[in-house]
């Protein structure tokens, strides 16, 4: 019984340790800043992590929007929950007609990457909502449907300081990175698609 209280006696002591120096790095973050924030890479999660904190403005009944730039057509359950429930805290615009391999229309590609790029740059600009995530944008600039110079000048100049933008998609470039506040890289250890699964209802849409 001494050794076992003896192992707890110095665990505590170790965590009360590790609490003062994490108060006291704690105590030093005091500022607070509309951050841009990054989502990419190959691995699975990138807009499923950006939706969890669109959920959580919308739990706190933050005022928040949605603009996705290649999904279209596709039955999404974020979407569905969104639009059904919380449509007076988030605005949601689908805005893409799929992905580019599947319109087969570069042209009418671009129209639609260049409407939700006006959409988003309305919704950021208002400095109503706290939270605006666009979804997809990082494909979109990487084809050249979107300028990316042109997103972050906008960015820079004209969003309001305490307005979130979240960013998603793979290929995020090294400059949009380097812009961004946060970035984090999803990265692909294993995916189910590989085994041949098909994309499946509640974990992919």
């Amino acid at each position: 019984m001494t050794d076992e209280n003896d192992d707890i006696a110095r665990h505590n002591a170790k965590m009360a340790k590790k609490k003062q120096a994490r108060d006291r790095i704690m105590a030093t973050k005091t500022d607070e800043k509309g951050l841009v924030i990054v989502h990419t890479g190959k691995g699975k999660g990138k807009s499923t992590a950006a939706f969890g904190m669109i959920f959580r403005c919308i739990a706190h009944g933050l005022p928040s929007g949605v603009v996705q730039f290649i999904k279209g057509g596709l039955d999404t359950g974020e979407r569905n929950l969104i639009t059904t429930h919380f449509g007076d805290t988030c605005q949601f615009y689908t805005m893409g007609e799929g992905f580019t391999w599947e319109t087969q229309d570069k042209e009418r590609d671009i129209e639609a990457a260049q409407a939700a790029w006006g959409k988003a740059k309305e919704l950021i600009a208002s400095g109503e909502l706290h939270m605006v995530l666009l979804d997809e944008i990082n494909i979109a600039m990487r084809y050249g449907y979107v300028d990316e110079a042109e997103v972050l000048a906008f960015l820079e100049d004209s969003k309001p300081p305490m307005t979130h933008v979240v960013l998603t998609g793979r290929n995020a470039s090294d400059t949009l990175i380097e812009a961004a506040d946060l970035a984090t890289e999803m990265t692909l250890l294993k995916h189910p698609f590989r085994s041949g699964i098909k994309a499946q209802i509640g974990v992919e849409f």
